[in-house]
């Protein structure tokens, strides 16, 4: 009895896995031939068990005719490295100030362990992943990030010197464009490259919404440590204009850290971008809740209607 009840109980389950492959069947339709662009930072890169199911579906989106981009952050992992090198780092306004012996770690955590971890783990699951920073092809152009602080005494505003953390003025897609011919995954590190070759330590966020944006993606999607964006009494906001986004801001509702994220994907947004979502990277599976079942699993920000 006990045999026979284990037998059907994996009976239902295979059935259950079988009808859920059944119903993604229109999304993967929906989807196929184009662009995501994909954040990936946060506690699901830091979780060994969370990084090895991330790699997975990152094959899985491509093996169902998806074009996916990896855009990669690594801020803790960096702390790391200053902290065992004895490097002291600050930050002002959630930027982390990089000299030149600051933007060499920086270089070398992002574009060398981390990118090559997140390559293997992809190569493993059966993909066909490349790394690559922002340097290479001169895939990011970059320039000096400028920050200004105003004195609450004078009301003078002074220019911030962040030293080598930069922004995007630049995105060359023609690099991008001879992957996406082919069933190569590319892994990017957010280093930029300056006009005179200088080494520029770039956001995760930033980059990814500006080649979002340059790739013309269908989807940006942001792996956070958060939910997605929140109403007032704590509950999950699915799906929001760009125009509602903006009014949330405006009112309060999106507040704190969470209103760069937010900024970023309305700034993708306005640049071409179908639409950006935030997630919770900490959700196993979480760009497979969202892309291929009715509910989601984030927040979606998407154009406002013409």
């Amino acid at each position: 009895m006990t045999v026979n009840s284990n037998r059907d109980d994996e009976r239902a389950s295979w059935l259950e896995k079988a009808g859920t492959l059944s119903e993604a069947l229109p999304y993967f339709r929906q989807h196929a031939g184009e662009t995501f662009v994909i954040k990936y930072g946060g506690h699901a890169m830091g979780d060994e068990s969370l990084a090895h199911l991330f790699a997975r579906d990152v094959v899985l989106l491509r093996q169902v005719g998806i074009n996916p981009l990896v855009v990669h952050g690594g801020g803790p992992q960096i702390g790391k490295m200053l902290e065992r090198l004895k490097i002291k780092s600050e930050f002002i306004d959630g930027l982390r100030v990089t000299d030149q012996a600051t933007v060499e770690i920086v270089e070398m955590v992002l574009a060398g362990s981390i990118n090559k971890q997140i390559v293997t783990a992809i190569n493993q699951a059966g993909g066909f992943a490349i790394g690559l920073s922002g340097k290479d092809g001169q895939l990011i152009r970059a320039r000096p990030l400028r920050r200004t602080r105003k004195d609450p005494d004078s009301a003078i505003e002074s220019v911030l010197d962040l030293g080598f953390v930069g922004e995007p003025a630049e995105i060359n897609p023609h690099v991008l464009e001879q992957f996406r011919q082919s069933d190569i995954i590319p892994v990017i590190a957010p280093i930029g490259v300056g006009v005179s070759g200088e080494t520029y330590n770039i956001n995760a966020d930033t980059a990814a919404g500006a080649i979002g944006a340059a790739v013309g993606a269908s989807r940006l999607l942001f792996l956070t440590d958060v939910a997605g964006v929140l109403d007032k009494q704590g509950n999950l906001i699915p799906d929001m204009t760009a125009a509602q986004a903006r009014q949330l801001i405006k009112d309060g509702t999106i507040s704190g850290g969470m209103i760069p994220k937010v900024e970023t994907c309305l700034e993708a947004v306005d640049r071409g971008v179908a639409a950006a979502v935030i997630l919770d990277g900490r959700v196993p599976h979480a760009m497979l809740l969202e892309l291929f079942t009715p509910h989601g699993a984030g927040t979606l920000i998407r154009r406002d209607p013409s």
